[in-house]
């Protein structure tokens, strides 16, 4: 018993020894992350959006009303049988003795071009369909657009605000050594690691403002990939030129899919009047019978049966359509005064944006870090007071902050202009 239990005591570390060498063999290996530009972004968008995906197959669906419209009128077939006497005595032949059948085939003739109009009214119906597709992409581009400038700005705050801790740790460090030499009290240092909370909050903040923002991407492209192991690139700047407003009001009274949808929709509304027209006519309806009435054997006959359209001439369609030709003319130009109003108010965003920004790149940024190494060198000579240097430092931090938002703000005005143009004019 006594060699047994050695022998399992020798085993152990062995054994121990084998899962320690094993263990790091079966730890997964970390998955590369996907950085996708804006044109990736976009592709992807289209392909697996389900909302942009469902909108796409209303456009299908009226194509196929347009195979219903050019549809010619079904014939009409008629069976008759006639005296049929089953229950007739003295019948030297049977029941059928005198049987009369007879078939009839009638056909719709439709005047005035109803077919060639309702055709035509259904096509414009799915023109109208394609610039309404375009105008809901138009408006979830932008939303992508805007989630997509969400991450970058999210990124490039998260990125100053480690920038701006790792700074002040260093700060702590030197103000630390200051007090074991006897430079600075107590008082001083525990002040300065109490004002490190604000930076440590910046950073969570943006850490959770960064996540949000690819969720939300995620979400718009249907993708469920992990958001350790997604992220975008792109340009995180702006640009100081931009064209006079009139040249962008001219493109989009040119691309704006719901202002050609409006413009669309007159048309169509005149068509449909001339197809109401074309309902108040009168359809004949042509009828061939063939047949068999002893003693003759066989005939045929021709039929034309033509409505009396005394009450009925389609008043009511010929009065609602010419009525939906004029609102139509009123919602196109209310179409076109928004258009204008978009462009106008995206323009006038963009534009402030770039009034606020011009002055931060040429002159606030570098005095803010000129302002904080001032102040931290005579702060750390004794020339300033500690408070002083906080206020440089909280100053620069405010600085550093609302310029990435400036930013920010001025890419989402530029997509906000783009949108109200219908196309990208302002790219990255």
């Amino acid at each position: 018993m006594c060699r047994k239990t050695n022998r399992g005591v020798w085993l152990l570390p062995l054994l121990a020894l084998g899962i320690a060498t094993a263990s790091p063999a079966q730890q997964p290996t970390p998955q590369p992350v996907q950085s996708w530009t804006w044109d990736q972004v976009k592709d992807r968008f289209e392909m697996n959006n389900p909302t942009l995906l469902a909108a796409k197959l209303n456009i299908d669906e009226l194509r196929a009303q347009e195979i219903t419209a050019h549809l010619r009128p079904n014939p009409d077939l008629t069976l008759l049988s006639d005296q049929i006497a089953p229950f007739s005595d003295g019948q030297p032949h049977g029941a059928f003795a005198y049987l009369l059948p007879s078939a009839t085939v009638s056909y719709l003739i439709e005047r005035a071009n109803k077919r060639g109009l309702r055709t035509e009214s259904a096509k414009k119906g799915t023109a109208i369909g394609i610039s309404q597709q375009d105008d809901l992409e138009r408006g979830l581009l932008f939303t992508l657009r805007s989630a997509f400038i969400q991450v970058l700005q999210a990124r490039a705050v998260l990125q100053v605000s480690k920038e701006n801790l790792e700074f002040y740790d260093h700060v702590l460090k030197i103000s630390r050594d200051r007090l074991q030499a006897g430079d600075i009290a107590q008082i001083d240092l525990d002040r300065l690691e109490l004002q490190r909370v604000q930076y440590e909050s910046d950073v969570q903040t943006a850490d959770v403002n960064l996540r949000t923002a690819k969720i939300q991407m995620l979400m718009l492209l249907n993708d469920r990939t992990p958001i350790e192991q997604f992220d975008v690139v792109g340009v995180f700047d702006f640009n100081d030129q931009l064209d006079p407003v009139n040249g962008y009001r001219q493109i989009a009274l040119d691309n704006r899919p719901d202002l050609k949808a409006a413009i669309e929709s007159v048309d169509k509304a005149q068509t449909d009047y001339k197809l109401a027209q074309a309902n108040g006519s009168t359809d004949p309806t042509v009828s061939f019978d063939v047949g068999r009435n002893p003693p003759i054997d066989f005939y045929f006959g021709l039929d034309v049966s033509i409505p009396l359209r005394i009450f009925d001439r389609n008043q009511g369609e010929k009065l609602r359509t010419k009525l939906d030709i004029t609102r139509n003319e009123k919602l196109r130009d209310a179409a076109e005064a928004q258009v204008f109003n978009d462009v106008d108010s995206a323009y006038a965003t963009l534009n402030s944006n770039l009034i606020l920004l011009r002055p931060y790149k040429q002159k606030y940024l570098a005095q803010a870090v000129r302002v904080r190494d001032t102040i931290l060198f005579s702060y750390q000579h004794g020339g300033a007071s500690l408070l002083d240097f906080i206020n440089a430092e909280t100053e620069y931090r405010t600085v550093q902050l609302s310029y990435v938002n400036l930013v920010g703000s001025y890419l989402t005005s530029a997509a906000q202009l783009n949108q109200a143009v219908g196309r990208e004019v302002l790219h990255e």
